[in-house]
């Protein structure tokens, strides 16, 4: 008998922290930046405006008030800038792999077979911008997941791709 032994099963893919692992890394739309911009300074603009206005009308001590909404806007600004573009995502062959951060990067992989429902929200702001938020839903609330600002269409057909595979493989069990 010169029967040989059978391969070992594979191993299920790493995903490094840093790096592509050759997967299909997609990023999220740009216009998440101008949204989260813009509700920045709908909330500081009109209070660097009061400041500034009391500051120059009523007592000089206000302006420190100013230097710091103005910080704020701008360190809030540049965070942001750099935060969008950090954000991507990938369809792995057994998981949907979730990426984001520069300083604190965070990787959440949710395996298809373990998806009970996916979730396609969008505010108000995110329909002027067409876009929405896909989440993702586990037994677990700590394995879930979220991909911000994919366009409405993109968001719709990842979706769809996440249900039947998520059928597919829980059929598999």
């Amino acid at each position: 008998m010169t029967d040989t032994p059978p391969d070992p099963p594979a191993a299920p893919q790493t995903v490094p922290l840093f790096g592509d692992a050759g997967l299909p890394w997609r990023p999220v739309s740009p216009k998440l930046a101008t949204a989260r911009l813009l509700v920045l300074s709908t909330v500081t603009l009109p209070a660097l405006l009061v400041l500034l206005v009391l500051a120059v009308f009523v007592w000089p001590g206000f302006w420190a008030g100013v230097v710091v909404v103005a910080l704020v806007l701008g360190s809030g600004a540049w965070v942001i800038r750099r935060q969008v573009p950090a954000i991507s995502w990938a369809e792995g062959a057994e998981e949907l792999v979730v990426r984001r951060g520069r300083m604190f990067r965070t990787l959440v992989s949710v395996p298809y077979g373990r998806l009970q429902f996916v979730d396609v929200q969008s505010g108000p702001l995110e329909r002027r911008f067409d876009m929405a938020t896909v989440e993702l839903h586990t037994a677990s609330p700590q394995s879930g997941g979220q991909i911000p600002g994919l366009p409405t269409a993109e968001a719709e057909a990842l979706r769809e791709r996440l249900a039947a595979r998520g059928e597919s493989q829980r059929a598999g069990l």
